[in-house]
């Protein structure tokens, strides 16, 4: 079997106790031996030089949308962004959608409803969670997978009725395909509460999906029904912060089911919204007090992507594609639009296209809205909605303000380095438009900026959140951790040179630097920074 020696390396084993210098021999797929400094290394087929560099486990990001593109024959130039920050392990399946399971007789909708998540339509030969990690299998992932099953996804596979409560019958069969999706290896189930259907699920039957994971030891990720101080999901006049109410609820089904909760992406969007973080925090140590397991994850950067619809109130949504044209619903969500701006503390100018996802339109990419409405020759109101009416819901943006800006970074620093807090992307990788800065260097941010510039934590606390404890969180037991017998995810990168490069001037980001070589189940796939394998050697994980 072919060795690999990583020599003289500062060794971050993941565990978060300190570092050590030593070496790190690997053969074929596993970690043979770690071996401190002061003892001889042995010989090995090819031997690499790590003095001045630091040796930890592949990074896991814990909140993705990979498992969309992994079915892609060429999914491997889509996905290179992830191995060239350091990421060996993606938790996919999140907000509510997995591809599977999939029942096109009973959800014709279902591409519709998945569409933002999509490269191109995807060939979906597979109907049972099983059979999609099947299909990731013969494809060949070019990292590793963990899949959650979406509960979403589970709801239009089962059920016909798309909004409000299910029959008894309905529930049953959803919560059947939960415990198959759990027994064919999905290792855990995701609530996707902001988005159609999730959105208009009782939260009985939130609980009911809840308590079958419990029973599986399984946990659960939610996208919380709001996110901002003021949303769609409740009544304006209500006197609770909504982000607040959305996550006391998800709190106390978790605290009633004593099921593992992973609030998903924990950002405070708006600036009117910032100052509910501290509550926010306190809610969740109160529940960690009384035994709740919950925890959270985050993206080291002030915006974030979603579809241009989401801040669209579900009374005109649901007039579609009529309200577009109706001047009565026109004056009414402006009015409505510019109140909750203000209430909120939004401009047009923190809505940034990613993929306007309109023929014609692609070099409105990166363009913020009131930018696109100067080359229109419009208000910005009658820019979004023309944006919103062209592409039927499907551009991507990036939302700004999400836990701050440039230059109020207190929000977002205070959840980053909360002993609570697991690291994320939660990116839409596309192959054309203007990316999500996440996708490039979430890892590499987190680590230089944040850790070795701003001092917010220790390299050590660092790597252990990004490796060991995210893959404890989802019952990943063979990797995470430099040790023997454990899988040969490594990432070998410069301490004084780790660094995202963040977008600026109508430049998008661009690729990190400081992360010079990467392993996955040890294959080199990442050589001085470039992704250059054509071969895949990520696994599937099933737990």
């Amino acid at each position: 079997m072919p060795t690999t020696l990583i020599q003289s390396g500062r060794i971050i084993d993941g565990t978060g106790r300190n570092s050590f210098d030593g070496h790190v021999l690997i053969r074929d797929d596993t970690i043979a031996d770690v071996i401190p400094s002061g003892n001889a290394p042995p010989q090995a087929d090819e031997v690499i030089d790590a003095r001045g560099h630091a040796v930890c486990p592949g990074f896991i990001d814990m909140h993705s949308h990979a498992d969309w593109l992994l079915p892609l024959h060429d999914h491997h130039n889509l996905l290179a962004c992830l191995p060239e920050q350091g990421i060996t392990t993606v938790v996919a399946g999140n907000c509510g959608f997995s591809p599977a399971p999939f029942n096109p007789a009973t959800t014709p909708e279902f591409p519709a409803a998945m569409d933002l998540l999509l490269e191109r339509p995807l060939d979906a030969t597979w109907r049972t969670m099983g059979q999609f990690l099947d299909t990731l299998d013969q494809t060949g992932p070019v990292v590793n997978i963990a899949e959650l099953v979406g509960h979403s996804t589970i709801r239009l596979a089962c059920a016909r009725t798309r909004r409000g409560v299910l029959i008894r019958k309905e529930l049953a069969a959803c919560l059947d395909s939960v415990r198959r999706s759990f027994d064919e290896g999905a290792c855990g189930l995701s609530l996707g509460l902001g988005y159609d259907p999730g959105m208009y699920s009782p939260l009985e039957e939130i609980e009911a999906f809840c308590r079958v994971a419990s029973e599986y030891g399984r946990p659960v990720t939610v996208h919380l029904k709001a996110l901002s101080v003021l949303s769609p999901t409740y009544p304006l006049m209500t006197l609770k912060a909504h982000n607040l109410l959305a996550l006391q609820e998800m709190i106390d089904i978790a605290e009633k089911t004593r099921v593992t909760l992973q609030l998903s992406h924990l950002v405070f969007v708006g600036r009117r919204s910032w100052g509910s973080s501290r509550k926010a925090l306190k809610l969740i140590e109160d529940a960690c007090s009384r035994g709740v397991d919950v925890m959270f994850d985050a993206f080291p950067y002030t915006c974030g992507n979603t579809t241009i619809n989401v801040v669209l109130p579900f009374w005109f949504l649901a007039r579609v594609p009529q309200a577009y044209r109706s001047r009565v619903s026109r004056m009414h969500l402006k009015a409505e639009l510019e109140a909750g701006f203000a209430l909120l503390g939004f401009t047009y100018r923190d809505f940034q296209i990613m993929d306007p996802a309109v023929p014609g339109m692609e070099d409105l990419a990166g363009l913020t809205m009131d930018e696109v409405a100067g080359r229109w020759g419009m208000p910005p109101f009658d820019a979004f909605l023309r944006l919103s009416e062209e592409s039927r819901g499907s551009a991507l943006m990036l939302f700004h303000t999400y836990s701050g800006e440039p230059g109020m970074q207190e929000v977002i620093e205070r959840m980053l380095s909360h002993e609570l807090c697991l690291f994320e992307t939660d990116a839409l990788i596309k192959s054309t438009g203007y990316p999500n800065p996440a996708a490039k260097g979430a890892f590499p941010r987190i680590l230089g900026p944040l850790v070795r510039d701003r001092k917010l934590f220790s390299l050590e606390q660092a790597v252990n959140r990004a490796t060991l404890a995210s893959a404890q969180r989802f019952g990943i037991t063979d990797r995470g951790m430099i040790a023997q017998g454990k899988a040969a995810d490594l990432v070998i990168f410069d301490p004084n040179t780790i660094s995202d490069v963040p977008p600026g001037h109508g430049r998008p980001a661009g690729r990190p630097a400081g992360i010079v070589h990467v392993f996955i189940n040890g294959a080199h796939v990442v050589r001085e920074g470039t992704y250059n394998s054509t071969a895949r050697h990520g696994r599937v994980l099933r737990i």
